[in-house]
């Protein structure tokens, strides 16, 4: 009998020995290819494809935006200036009497259109809404005027950064800022565009240089999408990958801390074909205030010299690679030593697109 028990009872502790081994070893087989997954995963989602091609830029702000205010002559021969002191310069009109407004166009409609003498404005104001009411005047020509200068888009020359797995662009560097006002820009949407290097005004001490090209705001020269301006850049999608990135081989993305004073290239085409130029790195500051002035960097290539003087406006977001990574971008240019200027980690770049 009781060899009868101890036969069970060793026959029940193999089973649960067998079973739990069984589970356990189950269980770490599919921790490791987890592991293996989310390895990949990160290694996939840290390589990036470095850009270096001029593109063009077409905003559309959100709202139209107030540049300033000015005087007006009323048909009864009297200056006003009815929106000094109601509407700033860097405000957004959203809206015009419970009318959405998003284009010049659509404020001069409503306005023509509208026949009362009080207005009411939907100002955006900082990311805050308002809402204000100010004197319609009339003037000897039969309209009614509000008397703001207005704009409702930005267009120019940059830089593709990178490109990653999901198409995701990010270019620049650094944010696009209206001239008057010096606000970054409330956009609604951009579109990318097509374009070619014409003329190269090469800089010199005092007086920044620049890339002029040509853009045709067609359809057929479309890229891709513009979804965000940011202070460290712009940010969207590209729908022909195979246009402006063919031949192009990904490269690992380096984390801020991987960057170091010393040598690294940069990759532009102020010539119309990229290529590779060297630089030197003279400062890295992994806190900086301002998020596109994380490096300090000295064009030190001859061929680039020669061709431009050194960092010149449409250059900003030409990719900076060091020890086969990608680090940053250039962003700014001393005015007074083109030959020297900022740029901005990649990482702080891929994180703002996120």
């Amino acid at each position: 009998m009781k060899k009868y028990w101890y036969r069970r009872i060793l026959i029940m502790a193999l089973v649960f020995f067998v079973s739990v081994g069984g589970s356990y070893l189950l269980i770490e087989q599919k921790k490791d290819a987890m592991r293996r997954e989310v390895r990949a995963r990160t290694s996939e989602e840290d390589l990036v494809i470095p850009g270096g091609m001029p593109v063009g830029i077409y905003m559309k702000t959100k709202g139209v935006m107030v540049l300033d205010t000015q005087k007006i002559k009323g048909e009864d021969g009297a200056e006003y200036e009815p929106a000094l002191h109601i509407v700033k310069a860097g405000d957004y009109i959203t809206g015009f009497n419970g009318k959405d407004i998003n284009t010049k166009n659509e404020l001069v409609e409503a306005i023509s259109s509208f026949s009362e003498q009080k207005a009411k404005l939907d100002i955006c104001r900082k990311g805050e809404t308002i809402h204000v009411k100010m004197d319609m005047i009339p003037c000897e020509d039969g309209t009614k005027k509000l008397g703001i200068w207005v704009r409702d888009n930005a267009q120019g020359l940059g830089t593709i950064t990178y490109l990653d797995s999901d198409s995701h662009f990010g270019a620049l560097g650094h944010g696009i800022h209206d001239i008057d006002t010096g606000e970054l820009l409330n956009i609604s949407d951009g579109t990318l565009y097509l374009t070619s290097v014409k003329e190269i005004q090469k800089g010199v001490n005092g007086a920044p240089g620049g890339m002029e090209g040509i853009i045709v705001y067609n359809n057929y020269n479309v890229l891709g999408k513009i979804k965000k301006n940011t202070e460290a850049g712009i940010f969207g999608t590209i729908d022909r990958v195979d246009v402006l990135f063919a031949n192009q081989t990904p490269v690992q993305l380096a984390k801020k801390e991987e960057v170091e004073e010393g040598p690294a290239i940069i990759r532009c085409a102020v010539d119309g074909e990229i290529k590779e130029y060297d630089i030197l790195i003279t400062q890295v500051n992994l806190w900086s205030g301002e998020v596109n002035k994380s490096m300090t960097i000295e064009v030190t290539d001859p061929s680039l010299l020669d061709e431009t003087g050194g960092i010149i406006q449409g250059m900003s977001g030409s990719p900076i690679l060091q020890n086969g990574k990608l680090i940053g971008a250039v962003t700014h240019v001393f005015v007074n030593n083109p030959t020297k200027g900022y740029g901005i980690f990649a990482e702080s770049m891929i994180n703002e697109s996120e």
